[in-house]
């Protein structure tokens, strides 16, 4: 059940928010232990909060999301609740105060069950990089969710909430929408504060709804949205009323087909039924062109050199001092007293049986031997972060290590120029962008974790949105003939997400109309 079928239902009387809630928590209960998807539950504050929300009801009062319930990807905050990242390096830090979205959405009314799974710092594109295990698909457990917001988008597949908050870095709520068969929006960058976002790239990140329907994902936005003043990347950019977007037409508007997207490696099935949505757009009024985005093919690597340098600054604050996962000192220290006594007996060793070389290399070993700090700021690091994050914290380090920094980083920010003035000069000629979300559908657990470039690969069709910092929205079109879910994706300019839920509520609606619903 979408939101706003709750919502007429609640305003009939037919249920209260109380009931909406016990009816998530016993879904939550049948089925988390076999998806994985939240990583904590708030039953006592949700049905304390849905009673309150209850009272208001009674009262006469309403608010603009009263009875919506939502699950949180945990790296966004929550006051005094734990803010994990997925990672054994956070796993028992407690957030200190609301993010900028969250404080908004409690104030419009929604009710918060928990925290949901990801991958860890929301470095990943299958949710299989979290400390605390993989998430299932829904659809179909042996398959992945997508990353890395995956417990966002199963949470909604599987309907233990209405909604949920994801983070979106290069693909990490289009894509698991997309393997998922729900609605997921990507908003400009900027439009919603990172205020209370745990920082991956910095100049990357966006907050944004997953959701069953366009209008819920709409409606989450409108009350997320806008300049905050204690956020310097938050847009002074008016936010429009986005119910106004629900007209039900395409008539007159012009929709491009970006060639680079629609070339070889897209699964033909995909192509199909992409053409069929192309087909139907044509026939509710919408003029269809080809686009050219000519630095697509730099997308990828551009995008790893770029979010890796961010990455590795951002996280050089887990350090073991002052929050977090911490080595244990004691044990460091024993360590350290062991080695160096290896060190001065074999250094012994050396001096009696006049191998002065020998002796010399071992006296530079115990000149050179870690300090406790140096040695805890190191396993601590090494012990807390996973695989995944200490790969792309080795990369970014790299990219912006003298004599590197700019043959990798500053090349890759001027084709991040080329590639945001490519979406530019298309949007000069058309409304929207309609592109596949994802080259294949969802693949099975494991299949490519022993190869992170193809991993990497996975984003190749939402990466560059990113790079130019514009919105994107994806929803379910249609089935493969494996089973699993088909998602478009819709591109728009800068501050457009209007465009997005104009086009992307047509296009439910043949899809409702297909159904015969």
């Amino acid at each position: 059940m979408s939101y706003f079928q709750a919502r007429k239902e609640l305003e009939r009387g037919q249920v209260t928010c109380e009931q909406l809630v016990s009816a998530f928590l016993d879904r939550i209960e049948a089925q988390n232990d076999a998806l994985n998807v939240f990583l904590s539950v708030d039953a006592e504050g949700a049905l304390e909060r849905a009673r309150t929300l209850d009272r208001e009801i009674a009262s006469g009062t309403w608010r603009p999301l009263t009875g919506l319930v939502l699950g949180v990807k945990d790296v966004i905050s929550i006051r005094g609740k734990r803010l994990t990242c997925a990672s054994r390096m956070l796993e028992n830090f407690e957030s200190l105060y609301d993010a900028a979205a969250i404080e908004r959405l409690q104030e419009a009314g929604v009710i918060i069950l928990g925290k949901l799974n990801c991958d860890e710092f929301a470095m990943g594109s299958s949710n299989e990089n979290s400390y605390f295990g993989p998430v299932r698909n829904p659809v179909n457990p042996e398959y992945v969710p997508g990353g890395s917001s995956g417990g966002s988008a199963a949470a909604v597949a599987a309907g233990m909430c209405h909604a949920t908050l994801g983070t979106d870095t290069g693909g990490s709520i289009r894509l698991p929408a997309a393997y998922c068969g729900v609605v997921g929006l990507k908003p400009t960058y900027g439009r919603v504060s990172r205020r209370g976002l745990v920082a991956f790239a910095s100049s990357f990140d966006c907050m944004g709804p997953l959701a069953h329907t366009v209008e819920d994902v709409a409606a989450l936005l409108q009350y997320m949205a806008g300049k905050d003043e204690w956020d310097s990347t938050s847009a002074p950019v008016d936010v429009p009323d986005y119910s106004q977007a629900f007209t039900g037409s395409v008539e007159g508007l012009r929709v491009g087909l970006p060639r680079q997207y629609f070339a070889e490696g897209l699964d033909p099935e995909i192509a199909h039924i992409l053409e069929e949505q192309v087909e139907r757009l044509k026939e509710a009024g919408a003029s269809v062109v080809e686009v050219d985005l000519p630095h697509t093919e730099y997308g990828i690597a551009t995008y790893y050199i770029l979010t890796t340098a961010e990455a590795s600054s951002n996280l050089a604050r887990y350090d073991g001092v002052r929050y977090g996962y911490r080595a244990d000192v004691g044990r460091i220290r024993e360590e350290l007293a062991r080695e160096r006594r290896m060190l001065e007996e074999a250094l012994e060793q050396a001096e009696a049986s006049g191998d002065q070389e020998r002796a010399k290399a071992l006296r530079d070993a115990l000149e050179r031997q870690d300090s406790v700090l140096v040695r805890m700021y190191k396993q601590t690091r090494t012990e807390g972060f996973g695989k995944e994050v200490k790969r792309r914290i080795m990369l970014g380090t790299y990219v912006l290590s003298a004599g590197y920094y700019e043959a990798y980083y500053g090349k890759a920010q001027r084709v991040r120029r080329l590639i945001r003035q490519d979406f530019d000069r298309a949007f000069e000629q058309v409304d929207v962008l309609l592109t596949p979300a994802a080259a294949t559908t969802a693949f099975k657990l494991g299949e490519k974790t022993a190869d992170p470039l193809q991993m990497y690969l996975t984003d190749i069709y939402t990466v560059p949105a990113s790079l130019a910092g514009i919105p994107g929205l994806v929803l379910p079109v249609g089935t493969h003939s494996n089973g699993l879910p088909v998602g478009a994706q819709l591109l728009a300019p800068h501050f457009e997400e209007s465009r997005l839920f104009q086009v992307g509520h047509v296009m439910e609606q043949f899809q409702q109309k297909l159904a015969g619903g």
